[in-house]
């Protein structure tokens, strides 16, 4: 098994395909066309193919970039240092934080539609001059624009649950039994039903879309009532009352009952309607009012403020994280002890808002015709005042900090680990190759730089650290935005040259807007590669095969679980298969963890014909470590003992992906207690030889992440294993 393609993965240039549809397929040689690449004889070889889940669609490609924060944020909960309990703090704190998400992405469109365009644009001649698809809408009252405008934030809603919705259709099919009532036993992979990746998404999909339209409803009736709008100031009670409940809300445990999901989704469908319609109602007969000079009234102490919120969650995501790190065993201890919750959660908000930001300041600036004003550079007479919201400053700033210390970061970490990983490379390269002759001193020096490199991987910590701490303080930061400070406010308060110091602020905090505009322009630019390139969409999608690995039980607008289809397809091809002979199920990188999840469902009497051979696998080097309450060590140990250890690994030491599978490799001792676990592990030497074989014209290459199925030690592997099942 394999993300790659059929004929890559059989070593054949024929394949036919023998089970499965064009998104996820089963591959054999064609028949009469000669065997697989490396084939055992005797044993017929057979490739699944799950790459067009993730890679196969250009459109789902190119949408999972844009859908970046709501995958990080349904990542965050699934590294989790130990199993939830009964009551489960992490996800619910998890959970509440993905709707400042939703509401925060509201905000941008928001910011674009009823802010800049509807509020600060049209009124001032200057903006809207020139400007057709603009100055039509002078015809319009204030009330009424703002109504007709509202529809942007809402098709922005609409469109991100409709490319969920779309992508979804690739993985239906497959029936999951009822949910575990126990949330405890619910969270575990051997449950029938965890991949389930429907009835969740249903639940929170209702929630989060009545959060995006319950704050479209507050930030125009916020914006109608002032100064003199009793009636929307009355209708801002439901609309705030309608956000409290999706609040409470996410704080519960999902229903296990259908019957239960539809008697509270059908009563907040409704209010969610009705306050809406009310809401645009009320904007679509009111008139212009007095109109208040600059943004639109509460907008920027709505940004603020969700600013605020969204730092202190994740410092109580952190302090949470760290209560629940303790107790884990030295063996199972969790990658950055147990932080990568709330760091992945970090890089979620950080991404969203600069996402937001980037689409604020580039409308506020095409707007404005290319004039940038700024905390100390007011805007000239007849120019347009469009200014974005100061915590959209703060975001700026703090992304800019955030890029230079992790950056930093990551220089001093390389440098400071360098001579140790450069003592082990040494090492290996001394048991390995032993009187080696001069010539091959350049050969032997790229082995080391190559196992050097590959030990990068675990060298990630004091850098997505440092990553988290900026990100939080930066979100702190925006707290002064509710005392009315900007950054350039702040410091001419605490400087003694108040203009020069300004001035440098202003210009830091431009430096970071555009620095950020820059990344997002790149992600657009990927998005668009993915869509023109097949290739681009195979690297892209080997990338997000670590994050829409696991279901969708934090945000629903994230990207599809394509496990929950590849899962239970596996399962049951791998039980039709078993039922006639004997199934080897071999898997490469991602998909030695595919291979891990199918044996963890497999029903009890398939397992007895049934063996496991995993190459560059990331799960004791990564999956072990980033998701430890769900493929930790006791997992991997109870794995093993399901197929009584008929299971082996090949790694390399050049292989920046894959490692070995238990801890005996990294001088921990086997934490399995059993001796049958020493023999799972299987080195290989990469290359098989420095030297040039009298019959060849180069020394063998470095094979490092690809390919495995060619060496000896695979199919010595493969005979040992079928000879074990019985």
């Amino acid at each position: 098994m394999s993300g790659g393609t059929a004929e890559r993965m059989l070593d054949h240039p024929v394949v036919l395909r023998v089970a499965g549809d064009e998104h996820a397929a089963f591959y054999r040689p064609r028949p009469d066309t000669g065997v697989a690449g490396g084939a055992t004889a005797g044993v017929a070889v057979e490739a699944y193919r799950w790459g067009a889940l993730t890679a196969g669609a250009a459109v789902r490609t190119a949408s999972m970039l844009l859908l970046l924060p709501f995958l990080l944020i349904n990542l965050a909960i699934w590294l989790r240092p130990r199993p939830p309990g009964r009551f489960d703090l992490l996800a619910l704190l998890c959970r509440v934080l993905a709707g400042t998400i939703t509401a925060a992405f509201v905000l941008s469109m928001i910011g674009v539609s009823l802010d800049l365009v509807g509020w600060q644009c049209v009124p001032y001649e200057w903006c809207r001059d020139g400007r057709p698809y603009l100055s039509w809408l002078t015809a319009l009252p204030m009330g009424p624009r703002l109504a007709l405008l509202s529809l942007v934030p809402l098709l922005g809603l609409h469109l991100v649950w409709r490319i969920g919705a779309r992508s979804a259709r690739a993985f239906e099919g497959f029936d999951h039994p009822p949910p575990h009532r126990d949330t405890a036993a619910r969270e575990k992979l051997t449950t029938p039903g965890f991949w389930d990746d429907v009835r969740t998404p249903a639940w929170l999909r209702q929630i989060h879309v009545a959060i995006g339209v319950g704050t479209l409803d507050v930030s125009l009736l916020a914006g109608l009532s002032q100064p003199e709008g009793s009636a929307a100031r009355l209708l801002l009670v439901p609309a705030a009352g309608l956000l409290a409940c999706c609040a409470v809300l996410l704080c519960l445990p999902v229903p296990t009952s259908g019957a239960r999901v539809r008697r509270v989704l059908l009563p907040l469908r409704a209010a969610t309607a009705g306050v809406t319609l009310l809401s645009l109602g009320y904007a679509a007969h009111a008139g212009d009012g007095s109109l208040v000079a600059g943004q639109l009234p509460g907008y920027e102490g709505s940004v603020g403020g969700l600013k605020t919120v969204q730092g202190v969650l994740l410092v109580l995501l952190a302090a949470v994280t760290a209560v629940r790190s303790r107790g884990v065993s030295a063996g199972e201890r969790p990658f950055l002890g147990g932080l990568g919750t709330p760091i992945v959660a970090a890089a979620s908000v950080t991404i969203a808002g600069a996402f937001a930001a980037a689409l604020v300041f580039r409308v506020a600036d095409q707007l404005d015709r290319g004039y940038f004003p700024g905390p100390v550079r007011p805007n000239p007479p007849g120019v347009a005042p469009l200014d974005p919201p100061v915590a959209y400053w703060w975001a700026a700033l703090a992304g800019l900090a955030t890029l230079v210390i992790l950056a930093g970061a990551a220089s001093i970490t390389y440098l400071l680990t360098g001579r140790r990983r450069r003592r082990l490379a040494e090492h290996v390269v001394a048991q390995d190759y032993r009187d080696v002759p001069p010539a091959a001193a350049p050969r032997l020096n790229a082995v080391r730089k190559a196992i050097a490199r590959s030990r990068v991987t675990e060298e990630l910590g004091p850098m997505l650290i440092a990553f988290f701490v900026i990100a939080s303080l930066g979100l702190v930061a925006i707290a002064f935005d509710a005392i009315g400070l900007g950054p350039a406010q702040l410091v001419t308060r605490l400087t003694a040259q108040p203009t020069k110091s300004a001035l440098f602020t202003t210009y830091i905090t431009d430096a970071g807007v555009w620095i950020i505009s820059l990344l997002v322009i790149g992600f657009i630019i990927l998005a668009y590669r993915s869509y023109r390139s097949a290739q681009t969409r195979r690297t892209v999608a080997a990338l997000f095969d670590l994050g829409d690995f696991w279901p969708r039980t934090v945000h629903p607008f994230a990207p599809p679980c394509y496990a929950a289809r590849a899962v239970p397809e596996l399962a049951k091809r791998v039980s039709a298969l078993a039922a006639t002979g004997k199934v080897i199920i071999s898997g490469h990188s991602h998909g030695s963890v595919l291979a891990a999840a199918t044996i963890l469902q497999l029903p009890p009497e398939v397992l007895p014909r049934v063996a496991l051979l995993t190459h560059g696998s990331p799960l004791g080097r990564i999956y072990v470590r980033l998701y430890p309450a769900y493929l930790g060590q006791q997992v991997l140990c109870e794995l093993g003992e399901r197929l009584h250890w008929r299971w082996r690994n090949l790694w390399r030491d050049t292989d920046p992906v894959g490692g070995p599978i238990f801890a005996r490799h990294r001088g921990t001792g086997n934490t399995c207690g059993v001796t049958e676990a020493e023999a799972v592990d299987i080195r290989l030497r990469d290359p098989r030889s420095v030297t040039i074989d009298p019959t060849d014209t180069v020394p063998p290459p470095l094979e490092r992440h690809w390919p495995y199925h060619t060496q000896t030690g695979y199919q010595k592997s493969i005979r040992e294993l079928a000879e074990q099942i019985e």
